[in-house]
């Protein structure tokens, strides 16, 4: 019998000092993507196959998944994970957003052998900095 250990999704939410049509902008074109996380080929149409250009880990498949502009994106990203961009606006042209990355599993590895339970916490610091930093700071740009 297989048992499968679920680890918890990440999950960053921040108010920007933005618009939601600008961060949907951010979220949801290839330009603005590639200006806070990572060059990719995104389109935003449900189904789309796209890579996101991982560096030294090189190009990860991705598929858009989830459409709802301006409030939600989602994609499934390399075999296992799925990524969840959620927008709520706000007052005075606030905006409060939302990342998920779900996916995780205490059995499995990812596409470049390292185990979910070490990657997840990578990624887990990796998304504050770029949640709380990155993305904010392209949004005053």
């Amino acid at each position: 019998m297989e048992t499968k250990q679920t680890l918890p999704e990440i999950r960053k939410t921040i108010v920007l000092n933005a618009p939601i049509e600008k961060v949907w902008k951010a979220l949801a074109t290839s330009e603005g993507i590639a200006a806070w996380w990572m060059p990719n080929t995104f389109e935003p149409i449900l189904g789309h196959q796209f890579v996101l250009h991982a560096g030294p880990f090189g190009d990860s498949p991705c598929k858009v998944t989830e459409l709802d502009p301006p409030n939600r994106l989602g994609f499934d990203w390399g075999k296992d994970w799925h990524l969840t961009f959620e927008l709520k606006a706000l007052e005075d042209g606030k905006t409060e957003f939302t990342l998920i990355h779900s996916g995780w599993d205490a059995d499995k590895t990812t596409e470049f052998g390292q185990p979910h339970t070490v990657v997840r916490k990578i990624m887990d610091d990796g998304w504050e900095n770029i949640v709380n930093q990155k993305l904010p700071a392209y949004l005053k740009g």
